[in-house]
């Protein structure tokens, strides 16, 4: 017995399951965000390498040179996606998931260089040093549209798999279905 037990014992509380539930798709999601985070890190390495390297080996103009190196980003990081962050995500419609992927990743591509066309033919910020930052925060914005629109609509979770309790299934195959229908029916009536 307790100490100061009356000798009647309380079953612990049930965990709350929504609360559970909650926690393990924050979980998820987190470990989702990291993984884009780590590919999409890479992907605007090879943006601005890109971007940089086009624009000072060639004579293209600013947003020509940003358009090139965003396209060479999004092969790198439908690859990094599809094989890293989404792996174990539906696989079976390639054909609409490139179709999504690509119609996505041009949003984001006009979101991106819309905002350094902005800023170099808008205001004139046109040196290395400005269309470098304004490169970055096209990517930072054009980044955050395909988070979501990669993850609702491209990559999409496989529907989750119905509950069932062990007891329950096991006992269903053992008995055939004549008999659990006679043992659920009332007594008045077998």
């Amino acid at each position: 017995m307790g100490h100061g037990s009356s000798g009647a014992r309380t079953a612990p509380p049930a965990p709350s399951a929504p609360r559970g539930g909650l926690r393990r798709r924050l979980d998820r999601l987190v470990r989702e965000a990291l993984k884009f985070g780590a590919v999409g890190g890479a992907g605007v390495l090879v943006n601005l390498l890109v971007f940089n390297l086009v624009r000072h080996v060639t004579d293209l103009q600013v947003v020509r040179a940003s358009i090139v190196a965003t396209v060479v980003a999004i092969v790198f990081n439908y690859l990094g996606f599809r094989y890293f962050t989404y792996r174990d995500r539906d696989k079976s419609g390639r054909t609409r998931e490139m179709s999504l992927f690509l119609l996505f990743s041009a949003i984001g591509l006009v979101i991106e260089n819309g905002v350094l066309y902005t800023a170099t033919y808008g205001f004139g910020w046109d040196s290395s040093l400005q269309s470098n930052i304004f490169k970055f925060l096209g990517i930072g914005l054009g980044t955050l549209f395909r988070f979501w629109s990669y993850r609702s609509w491209v990559f999409r979770t496989l529907p989750a798999p119905e509950p069932r309790t062990r007891a329950a299934s096991a006992g269903e195959r053992e008995r055939p279905a004549a008999v659990r229908e006679a043992d659920s029916a009332p007594a008045a009536h077998r």
